[in-house]
């Protein structure tokens, strides 16, 4: 897909990964297998798209710290490219993920210099195809103001916005009403089942669907190993099967699916395809331990 480029904005972290055995006993010892891998949802996407052959930029900021560095190193070794703002007596973003014996995880994160995204964080316009958000940006008090600036610049440059509205656990510190209003400014939507019942009250994924196409041109909702679907304001819902895979660990699955349904999406290729593309990265994402792809 020639001069497809996407720009992603959002947090980059560190991922401490903990792979439980048994449950955790509060207290008491647990043993546990613990590496370290790049994360963060916006980062997550920019990496599987330069792997996925997709070229993307990321607005990005980490502390001063070898977490950092070799966070940057590693944008660098998937091709992706990227803003390099290192923000003193910060640390880089961290996340302590749990993972459980059915690969479930739960999430602990710090967000250290992310917070305070602003418009000089943005580098050229004209070069970007669309644009990748996560509400983790909007839902940082320290950022929201300078992103909702961000967002009118690329709203000035014309192009489209696919808003992954991160956690129900996080949304619920700024509210659905508030939530509800950034999809005034997005083209599409990418999220899961829970996240698509806070924000529209509907147990039905179809009817939570049809809900928020009221505000957005798609809504695409995420249903682990139920599948995917998706629909355009006007036209029919489509659906997709889960790809049959091992699950070790769901961190990161979100991600991969957004990347892949951005390549074809980007290109204004049929819905179908975006959402076949996405549930094969996601396949291979639930595959590995960590949030990004093998290279």
């Amino acid at each position: 897909m020639p001069d497809i480029k996407i720009l992603c904005i959002g947090d980059i972290m560190l991922d401490v990964t903990v792979l439980l055995n048994r449950p955790i006993v509060e207290g008491l010892e647990t043993r546990a297998k613990i590496s370290t891998q790049g994360g963060g949802a916006a980062a997550n996407v920019a990496s599987w798209l330069a792997f996925n052959k997709t070229p993307s930029y990321l607005v990005t900021r980490v502390g001063d710290d070898s977490a950092g560095q070799t966070l940057l190193a590693e944008l660098d070794t998937y091709g992706v490219e990227h803003s390099s703002l290192i923000i003193p007596n910060m640390n880089t973003g961290v996340v302590v993920v749990i993972v459980g014996r059915e690969g479930e995880r739960t999430m602990f994160p710090d967000s250290g210099a992310n917070a305070g995204l602003g418009l000089s964080d943005l580098p050229d316009l004209s070069q970007f195809s669309a644009v990748y958000l996560s509400a983790y940006s909007l839902i940082n008090t320290q950022s929201r103001a300078g992103v909702l600036q961000i967002i009118e610049a690329i709203k000035t440059a014309g192009l489209r916005i696919i808003l992954d509205p991160a956690t129900v656990g996080v949304l619920m510190e700024v509210g659905v009403s508030a939530a509800n209003e950034w999809l005034n400014f997005i083209d599409t939507i990418i999220l899961n089942e829970e996240e698509s019942h806070f924000l529209t009250g509907k147990d039905n994924p179809v009817d939570a669907a049809a809900k928020l196409l009221e505000h957005v041109n798609t809504v695409v909702i995420k249903r682990g190993s139920n599948g995917a679907l998706a629909q355009s304001r006007g036209d029919q819902l489509i659906q997709v099967e889960a790809q049959k895979t091992t699950v070790i660990n769901t961190t990161g699955a979100g991600d991969a699916f957004a990347a892949g349904f951005i390549k074809v999406w980007a290109d204004n290729g049929p819905l179908i395809d975006a959402l076949e593309s996405g549930s094969n990265l996601a396949a291979q994402c639930v595959a590995l331990v960590g949030a990004r792809p093998l290279i």
